[in-house]
């Protein structure tokens, strides 16, 4: 429907694309009301990219995903920036900001209150004293090693 609506010539054959790119070949012929939370979340992001817009807007696209689809998630992010498309993100998720984003704005009771690079930002906090800790792996770190997975970022 999406392709229809922006006068693709293909349309069909840019959902397959989309649908196996976000790995829900499996689902596509379901009503969306059965899919869990992340698939939902998948869909939403496959029907942005529909077109290959130049800016794109993503509020919190990784809210509800598993480990594997948040990576999934970030590496497209990075592919799209790379192509030159503009993408706009919110998150809660400070890492996946850090990981993200080229320039960081930072809100608080609905205010920017700070914004820059993360080199920038980080220039507002007193210099680092190095310690040495051991460092234990974080359970998704577990978990994508327990299926074979390596983080994309």
């Amino acid at each position: 429907m999406i392709g229809k609506l922006r006068h693709l010539k293909n349309p069909r054959q840019v959902a397959d694309d989309l649908l196996n790119r976000f790995g829900l070949t499996h689902a596509a012929n379901r009503r969306v009301s059965t899919y869990s939370g992340g698939m939902r979340r998948r869909l939403d992001l496959a029907m942005s990219l529909v077109g290959k817009p130049l800016l794109i807007f993503l509020d919190e696209p990784t809210t509800w995903l598993d480990p594997e689809a948040r990576i999934e998630v970030w590496k497209i992010v990075k592919e799209l920036a790379v192509g030159g498309t503009t993408v706009f993100l919110t998150t809660q998720y400070l890492e996946e900001a850090e990981q993200l984003a080229d320039r960081i704005a930072i809100l608080h009771e609905g205010r920017i209150i700070s914004n820059g690079t993360l080199a920038e930002l980080k220039e507002l906090f007193p210099p680092a004293k190095v310690e040495y800790v051991e460092k234990q792996p974080t359970l998704e770190e577990i978990f994508l090693t327990i299926v074979g997975k390596k983080e994309g970022h």
